[in-house]
């Protein structure tokens, strides 16, 4: 079995890792001092699971890797210009595309590209950094990919199992446990999508326009009432969708910053304050372009959105 990866970063890196690890014939498609690295000394992963180095092919150049099985695709959304460009020489007859971007759009902007026939997608939730060059440090132990069809009456269902994942997904689940990744394949890839989404867009959005991490933001009564202001809006506009989230969402989402570490940053916030270009378009813009699009008020996100787009390109924010 032969994968690729596109956007061997902290994510994309640390999932090759794993797979190559395994034994799988791995591709990384990477660039500049980051090639080098993994071409001279190979790819590290440091990690409370036990540290790593493998040796993958890596290259610049896609055709060089050639058509596989399995494509990761893991590039931040703004990089998606010259990305996706990247994608076409690494497909066969029946290449999938497996996109770990965030948002909820980033199958849509993949299939028309390879064609939407081909693409998987789903959230991610793993803490990684890219500490050097060809260097990935983990934080945590969460290795773990809920993924599955965009449409789910794209491909039928495993058999005997007609409201599961297709069969093609629950085979690519299988292959990534093997590589000791928590793949957890679904039948329909939009709900864990969202579900993600309610949370993260807002919770980049305010700790971005706040610039201050988690715990400021739950802690202070105004930030806080705003997130969760956010996050209602963002619901609804799933809902309005016709995405079956789970009733409890905003609760879960409660739960879930109770329990985050208060130093917590997003990856918004880390990249607006290097300077950075920001993921504001698929985030807070996204949930705005839908909501307007769909009639759903969304007052709060939208001034989060207008408030973070002097910083869309990067400049320094601190």
């Amino acid at each position: 079995m032969k994968f690729a990866v596109v956007g061997a970063g902290a994510v994309g890196g640390y999932y090759a890792a794993r797979l190559a690890r395994a034994g799988f014939d791995v591709g990384l498609v990477a660039r500049g001092a980051h090639l080098a690295a993994i071409r001279a000394r190979g790819l590290w992963i440091w990690s409370p699971l036990g540290d790593l180095v493998v040796h993958p092919r890596a290259s610049a150049d896609p055709a060089e890797i050639g058509p596989v099985h399995v494509v990761l695709y893991a590039v931040k959304t703004y990089d998606d210009d010259t990305a996706l460009p990247l994608l076409p020489p690494l497909l066969g007859p029946d290449t999938l595309v497996v996109t770990l971007q965030n948002g909820v759009s980033s199958a849509a902007r993949v299939g028309a590209v390879v064609g939407p026939e081909r693409v998987l997608a789903g959230p991610t939730y793993i803490a990684t950094a890219l500490k050097a060059p060809g260097v990935i440090e983990q934080t945590g132990t969460h290795r773990r990919i809920v993924f599955g069809e965009v449409d789910p009456t794209r491909a039928s269902p495993a058999a005997g199992d007609a409201a599961g994942p297709s069969a093609r997904v629950g085979a690519l689940a299988e292959l990534l446990r093997l590589a000791d990744i928590q793949a957890e394949p679904v039948a329909d890839a939009r709900v864990p999508l969202w579900e993600k989404f309610i949370y993260l867009a807002p919770f980049a959005a305010v700790t971005g326009a706040a610039r201050q991490p988690a715990g400021v933001v739950w802690s202070t009564p105004s930030l806080r009432a705003t997130f969760e202001a956010a996050v209602a809006e963002t619901a609804a506009v799933a809902r309005a969708e016709g995405i079956a989230v789970a009733p409890d969402v905003l609760q879960r989402v409660h739960s879930y910053m109770e329990a985050l570490p208060a130093g917590t940053r997003s990856s918004l916030l880390i990249d607006l304050q290097a300077g950075k270009r920001i993921e504001l378009d698929a985030l807070a813009g996204d949930v705005v372009r839908r909501a307007s699009a769909l009639g759903v008020p969304t007052p709060v996100m939208a001034t989060l959105a207008a408030t973070l787009t002097p910083y869309r390109e990067g400049r320094s924010a601190r």
